[in-house]
């Protein structure tokens, strides 16, 4: 089918009641299980890469995997640039035909953050590319993004509403008491539900949640009966990512649940069988783990059947 951008799929999203998964890949196995689930599911599907990782594979590698993909798939696909830092970046994505970028100067001053947001959206709107920006900082690590609690602060939705006005972009990912990684809540898991629905109300735009993996305590308990030391990992509970799917989350960010499936899926395979060595019998079953892994989540997002 080809990729498309994110208002072709999120504007649905946004009218139906239900959000798209977004995946981070790094390389062809993890890609190929995303797209695998989607298509099964027949569900839309976003799949995107940070700055981190077009360092470790190379962008042209990346863009050319995502666009083969998109043609044999027969449901929507966006390939979104996630976390870009630096406008050198989301440049090189425009380059490379990446249909969606996000530019994130959230560790910026307000109008810093809205003037790169407007630079952003002129460069890529006249591409048919959309933008994403970010309001409020999420605690925590994911490749390049490192903010620890001191530094993590709330949307504000007076502002949200303001910087959408100014900017022109097309989804904003309002903090909202997620955080990247594993680690994302020290007691009961909270979100800021009713500061949510604020800043969909004043934006009127689709909304992204970050830092959004479920990080279930099968995967945890397997990757650990293999070797694995993760402890006290916890991520966001289906039921309270769907209240905020209900309260305007159009697009929901994976990268850590499909880290933590493809590693456990390796690990169970080598203590399966110590001497196998062919590489093909090592990935394919961590591609399957990450298979399941994205199957279980658009079935939370509501998504299967809209592709």
């Amino acid at each position: 089918m080809g990729l498309v951008n994110l208002n072709r799929v999120l504007l649905k999203a946004r009218e139906h009641g239900y959000a798209v998964g977004a995946f981070n890949f790094v390389d062809m196995e993890v890609l190929q299980g995303i797209v695998d689930a989607a298509v099964e599911a027949h569900a839309p599907v976003i799949v995107q890469t940070t700055e981190g990782a077009i360092e470790y594979a190379g962008i042209a590698y990346l863009a050319a995997m995502a666009r083969i993909a998109a043609e044999r798939a027969d449901v929507d696909i966006v390939l979104h640039l996630d976390h870009g830092k630096h406008l050198e970046a989301v440049m090189l994505a425009l380059r490379y035909g990446y249909t969606s970028v996000m530019i994130d100067a959230s560790d910026r001053p307000y109008e810093e953050n809205l003037a790169l947001a407007k630079e952003v959206v002129k460069l890529a709107h006249p591409l048919g590319v959309s933008v994403e920006a970010e309001l409020g900082r999420l605690r925590g690590i994911e490749d390049n993004v490192r903010v620890g609690e001191a530094g993590a602060s709330l949307v504000d939705p007076e502002q949200a509403g303001a910087f959408v006005r100014a900017s022109g972009i097309d989804a904003l990912a309002p903090a909202i008491g997620t955080s990247h990684g594993a680690f994302k809540f020290k007691g009961t898991p909270r979100l800021d539900i009713d500061r949510l629905r604020r800043v969909a109300d004043l934006t009127g735009i689709p909304l992204v949640l970050h830092g959004a993996s479920s990080v279930p305590a099968k995967v945890i308990e397997k990757a650990n009966r293999y070797g694995a030391r993760i402890e006290g990992a916890a991520g966001v509970p289906d039921d309270i990512l769907q209240q905020a799917i209900g309260a305007g989350i159009c697009k929901v960010n994976t990268d850590t649940d499909l880290r933590l499936a493809f590693t456990a899926g390796i690990r169970e395979r080598f203590a399966a069988e110590p001497g196998v060595f062919d590489i093909r019998h090592i990935l394919g079953p961590a591609r399957q783990a990450v298979k399941d892994m994205v199957a279980g989540r658009i079935g939370a997002f509501g998504s299967a059947g809209r592709g």
